[in-house]
């Protein structure tokens, strides 16, 4: 079977390959230099802050073992990560949108450097210590980043489209690194030890902020405001805009069911053992032999690249509101493959695909449509907002002993419950572009055409 999942990684390079040629084709290409030297910075800058999470997650697993760790143990600190990210996380939003986005990115080399280090000591609770650090890395890395390059974008001037572009090429990006890291992680584990990865992405998180220091400016959110004053503002606007909620029950349910997924692929792609059950068991289960975990992996970051060539296709005819629709819709059906065709390798693995792909399509909308509805002020607290319950998720499912089926029909309901929260976005978007607008006196119907008949009754106000 393990020549499924090698043929399954030639086709997929292949179908890439096509349609990224297809898509510099038939995607206009954006020739202002000043924007491709911005665009450069931040990605160069992104790719190297991506690569030190990378190196570390292949072999996280196998060093706290090698080291003595108990199975609950291990359970212990893996929760320990996620749920630093839950409690710390909006702390951290509001500092960055305080003190400096910059400054919250050259934090993070400085933290997830520091969680590189405690894996030298053969100690649970320095170890602990290593985890929580990572926790709140994880979330600098996926709010003031992002959070740096869209206010940087906006003050700039460059066009509202082209962040799409800059999203779908960290994506792009992204999953190279990803490939590339594990080779990188494998090469040093299998020559100098567990521990070796874990230097390395020390080394690559250096160099990203240094080059941060030199090559950033400093943005920020609201600096006049107090950290209390902007958690308020964050959750008002989360509160009193519909637009911004339904992001944030959309991010929460696709990224719970993705890092979930992350955690169940391994198992329902392995030959099933009766006796297989719980978080623990899957997570050690990454070690097995039996199917070609390298291979498997390679083919699920091709597909994300798939997807981020996609995105660039669908934005070209289609709002990312809507077709977004579609999207989640198709990752719910395909985590439904497990559920229906439980021991089928083949139709699992076709449909871990295709959620992979989703995955790659979704990475550039939100990051769009957190462009287009979160307020520059608190955007990083926002963002860190949303993040909270993502991890009460994944917390939730790791600590309970369920089946593997229980567990991928809970992330079929999250995504179809995130397709439903994206059609109310939709139609929160759809009705907002057909409000007629005032330009110079005159009353304009959706698409810029003056109204003759609300202009009628313009003229029949009286003059004061």
């Amino acid at each position: 079977m393990a020549n499924i999942f090698i043929a399954g990684f030639g086709v997929l390079s292949v179908l890439c390959a096509a349609l990224f040629l297809y898509t510099r084709t038939a995607v206009p290409t954006i020739s202002d230099a000043a924007f491709k030297q911005f665009q450069r910075v931040y990605l160069v800058v992104y790719m190297l802050a991506m690569a030190g999470d990378w190196l570390q997650g292949p072999h996280v697993y196998a060093l706290y073992e090698s080291y003595g760790m108990t199975t609950h143990q291990i359970e212990v600190l893996f929760v320990a990560g996620f749920g630093s990210s839950m409690i710390f996380g909006t702390i951290i939003g509001s500092i960055a949108d305080k003190f400096g986005r910059r400054n919250n990115c050259i934090i993070y080399g400085i933290l997830y450097g520091g969680a590189c280090i405690t894996k030298h000591f053969n100690s649970f609770w320095v170890l602990m210590l290593g985890r929580l650090l990572g926790g709140i890395a994880t979330s600098i890395l996926y709010s003031a980043f992002e959070s740096w390059m869209i206010y940087e974008h906006t003050k700039r001037g460059f066009e509202q489209e082209s962040l799409g572009t800059v999203f779908s090429h960290a994506v792009l990006g992204n999953s190279l690194v990803a490939i590339v890291a594990g080779l990188v992680a494998q090469f040093f584990a299998d020559r100098f030890g567990f521990v070796a990865p874990f230097d390395v992405a020390l080394t690559v998180l250096m160099i990203m902020t240094v080059i941060v220091v030199f090559t950033w400016t400093e943005n920020y959110g609201d600096r006049t405001t107090n950290i209390g004053h902007s958690f308020s503002e964050a959750w008002k606007s989360i509160r009193t805009d519909p637009k911004i909620l339904c992001l944030g029950m959309i991010q929460s349910l696709f990224e719970g069911s993705m890092y979930i997924f992350v955690l169940e692929w391994t198992p329902a792609l392995t030959p099933s053992e009766p006796s297989t059950t719980g978080t623990a068991r899957r997570l050690l289960a990454a070690s097995s032999e039996t199917i070609p975990h390298g291979h498997i992996f390679a083919g699920f970051m091709v597909s994300i690249m798939i997807g981020s060539s996609l995105f660039k296709l669908l934005s070209k005819y289609s709002s990312v509101e809507s077709f977004m629709r579609f999207v989640l819709v198709i990752a719910s059906a395909s985590l439904a493959t497990p559920i229906i065709f439980k021991g089928n390798q083949l139709v699992v693995f076709i449909g871990f695909l295709v959620f992979e792909c989703c995955v790659g399509i979704f990475w550039p909308s939100l990051g769009q449509m957190r462009g287009k509805y979160v307020p520059e002020e608190t955007r990083a607290t926002i963002m860190n907002f949303f993040r909270i319950p993502l991890n009460m998720i994944v917390v939730a499912i790791l600590l309970q002993n369920l089946q593997m089926k229980v567990i991928f029909q809970c992330c079929v309901g999250f995504l179809f419950l995130a397709a439903l929260s994206q059609q109310w976005l939709f139609s929160l978007h759809t009705s907002e572009s057909q409000k007629p607008v005032i330009k110079g006196g005159v009353l304009m119907r959706p698409g810029g055409n003056p109204s003759q008949e609300k202009d009628s009754v313009v003229e029949k106000e009286p003059l004061v």
